[in-house]
């Protein structure tokens, strides 16, 4: 575990040694970091907001093409959000009568119904820049058998618009001196921005169920 913080706080040095060895094979790893972190509910502490930002910054030093990386990105987390919708909907409902699971939380697919209860559909944009939701959102979707086009159409507007936000973001910002010297500690702030959402709402939900 020490060593995937570690990865996570410093991603923007693993990212540039990894393209000096693999060159743009870099391309397909990072797809693959982003399709399994919203691919599947079992992996929800892969990088998410924080890789998107390093890709950013790194594409403003350009180590790697913000366009390619946002459309191969993009795609990714489409794809991804796809096939955890189908596990949720043939897996899902199996999963969630176990009062217990060994690869799943039950708590955080509770968080994740809470919030589409408050929002809709709506949730699966919302969800994009919640860590944690993010993963379970579509699973839930897929459980609850939201109508598969609605899906889609809300499924290709997230991925385009989380990509687009903090690729941005890490291509102008990332490579500020200032942002470049401290790079992990805006990489934690990220983090723990995007989770505190996440955070408030599970504790809304204990207190509830006490009351």
């Amino acid at each position: 575990m020490s060593e995937i913080i570690d990865i996570i706080l410093h991603i923007d040095i693993y990212l540039e040694t990894l393209f000096s060895q693999i060159g743009k094979w870099i391309y397909v790893v990072l797809f693959l970091i982003v399709f399994s972190e919203t691919g599947f509910v079992v992996t929800p502490f892969l990088p998410g907001d924080s890789l998107l930002f390093a890709v950013g910054a790194l594409s403003s030093r350009e180590f790697i093409c913000p366009w390619s990386s946002f459309i191969i990105l993009s795609i990714a987390a489409t794809l991804g959000n796809t096939l955890n919708y189908h596990i949720g909907k043939y897996v899902g409902p199996k999963v969630f009568s176990k009062e217990n699971s060994r690869f799943f939380n039950k708590k955080h697919l509770q968080t994740t119904a809470a919030f589409y209860e408050k929002h809709g559909a709506k949730t699966i944009i919302i969800a994009r820049f919640l860590p944690i939701l993010r993963t379970f959102a579509p699973f839930v979707a897929g459980i609850g058998r939201m109508r598969y086009p609605k899906f889609q159409a809300y499924n290709i507007f997230s991925s385009i618009l989380w990509n687009a936000s903090f690729i941005a973001t890490g291509y102008f910002f990332g490579n500020l001196p200032f942002v470049k010297k401290n790079f992990s500690i805006f990489i934690l702030g990220i983090i723990v921005v995007s989770i505190l959402p996440t955070i408030f709402k599970a504790i809304s939900i204990k207190r509830s169920e006490k009351n």
